[in-house]
């Protein structure tokens, strides 16, 4: 990161072992992916996640929709 400018440098590294690695893409398709169309392909793989429910959320709908026992 260049301090004075507040610039990051891009992570080439991380984006082509994403898509040449992980999604095993053709180098070429690779480098004609639009940034919107690389980013919708490695959503899944993000680490950007949901964090989970918290316990008391889980409760509520635990309550809400109760398993259901064969028989029961």
């Amino acid at each position: 990161m260049n301090a004075a400018a507040g610039v990051t440098a891009f992570p080439w590294d991380e984006v082509m072992a994403m898509g040449l690695g992980l999604l095993r893409l053709p180098p070429k398709e690779f480098w004609a992916m639009t940034p919107i169309e690389f980013e919708r392909a490695s959503r899944p793989f993000s680490q950007r996640r949901q964090a989970a429910p918290a316990r008391a959320d889980l409760t509520t709908l635990m309550r809400a929709f109760p398993d259901q026992h064969a028989g029961g």
